[in-house]
């Protein structure tokens, strides 16, 4: 195995695992915002949630745009009348905000395992793990890949429950030719947080079919208040009066962030071609290492190339720890999605769960890294990447 030498870390400068693609259109936009006397929810977030219903393309759905897709998947649960004494099963192969939604209502986050390949939820757990208090699924789209939501959605339907997508990797991801955020699901909620494949800052979104969840998660986005803030500041008659018909929350987006992700969204394509290429490169230039690298799509199906996860064969000779502490001496940025949720002290606790209890994504993680990947990210420092890989793997 290669040594490190210091000259080597010296003379080329760190790579992150992850970076946002932000150019003159977005700071632009911002000092427009700025100067226009709107900075928190107003026509950039209208005109936000309306460019993103048109990408998508399905003049059925409504966007609506939030602070965190933290904060949409809350409305999501809220929406539906999730509470107490109800369960929702998620995947412990997710980040914690899948989980934690669920316990903001009194419900309880019920964990299950994963398929090996795609990393997904197994349909085959879900169906093992619904009890007569189960009234929702939560899927994550896990680094961009959607899951098996033809199956999903079936079982849900058979039932009786909702179905919630976690699209927080998957944009834009197409499943049979569909986007991620257009499939039979109740509603699909969006991530633009600074790592994501666009991004404002932070932010999110919630898009759904159902006209009456719209309009709840709209209400209760911003205290629970019967009129919209903007309708009530841009009308031209005294529009001073509203009520608070609920205890809402502090959910909605500002026209700052809105006018950010306006821009990226007018990129993601070009975002979107640049992922799939380092992918591609990647898996031509990494086969013929100890790694497991991560499925492709299926014919019909897109991957977003949210992250890019590889896994650590037995015969690699080094330990996943160890290895990214190598690459980061090397100045390369890694990191690992996600330690389970099962291995976390609040939900081990929690949930009394246990390791034996997921040994997929118990054995995923164990061996698993995510590799750098972004938009800005050359060709050249892609290879650097591989070029180190290739060194300590070797």
């Amino acid at each position: 195995m290669a040594e490190h030498t210091s000259s080597e870390s010296a003379a080329d400068a760190f790579l992150p695992f992850a970076l946002p693609d932000i150019d003159e259109a977005e700071i632009d936009a911002v000092v427009a915002c700025l100067r226009s006397g709107w900075v928190t929810t107003g026509p950039m977030t209208r005109q936000f949630e309306f460019d993103f219903q048109a990408y998508l393309g399905d003049s059925n759905l409504q966007a609506i745009a939030v602070n965190s897709a933290t904060a949409g998947l809350h409305l999501a649960l809220e929406s539906v009348g999730i509470g107490p004494g109800d369960e929702v099963i998620v995947p412990t192969l997710t980040f914690t905000a899948t989980a934690e939604v669920v316990r903001y209502l009194g419900a309880q986050p019920v964990f299950v395992d994963v398929e090996p390949e795609r990393m997904t939820i197994s349909v085959a757990a879900v169906e093992a793990a619904i009890t007569p208090r189960t009234r929702a699924i939560m899927p994550v789209h896990y680094a961009g890949l959607a899951c098996d939501m033809d199956a999903l959605l079936d079982l849900a339907r058979r039932r009786g429950l909702r179905v919630i997508e976690d699209a927080a990797h998957a944009f834009p991801t197409r499943y049979k030719d569909k986007l991620v955020g257009t499939l039979d699901s109740d509603m699909t909620v969006f991530s633009f947080y600074a790592n994501k494949t666009m991004t404002t800052g932070e932010g999110g979104m919630v898009v759904t079919r159902d006209a009456e969840l719209a309009k709840r998660m709209r209400m209760m986005r911003l205290h629970g208040i019967s009129r919209d803030a903007f309708d009530r500041y841009v009308s031209r008659t005294p529009a001073w009066y509203y009520e608070v018909v609920a205890a809402g929350f502090k959910y909605n987006l500002t026209d700052i962030a809105s006018a950010i992700g306006i821009q990226q969204l007018r990129k993601i394509d070009r975002f979107a071609l640049r992922r799939e290429q380092l992918a591609r490169r990647y898996h031509e230039a990494l086969a013929d290492l100890p790694l497991r690298l991560p499925a492709v799509p299926a014919p019909g199906d897109t991957h977003a190339w949210h992250l890019y996860v590889v896994r650590l064969a037995a015969s690699a000779g080094i330990a996943r720890d160890e290895l990214i502490k190598r690459l980061a001496e090397r100045g390369i940025g890694t990191s690992v999605h996600f330690i389970p949720l099962h291995r976390q002290p609040f939900w081990r606790t929690a949930c009394d769960l246990s390791p034996l209890h997921f040994p997929v994504a118990d054995a995923c993680y164990e061996s698993m890294l995510s590799l750098p990947l972004y938009t800005k990210m050359s060709d050249a420092d892609q290879d650097r990447v591989v070029r180190t890989l290739r060194e300590l793997l070797a």
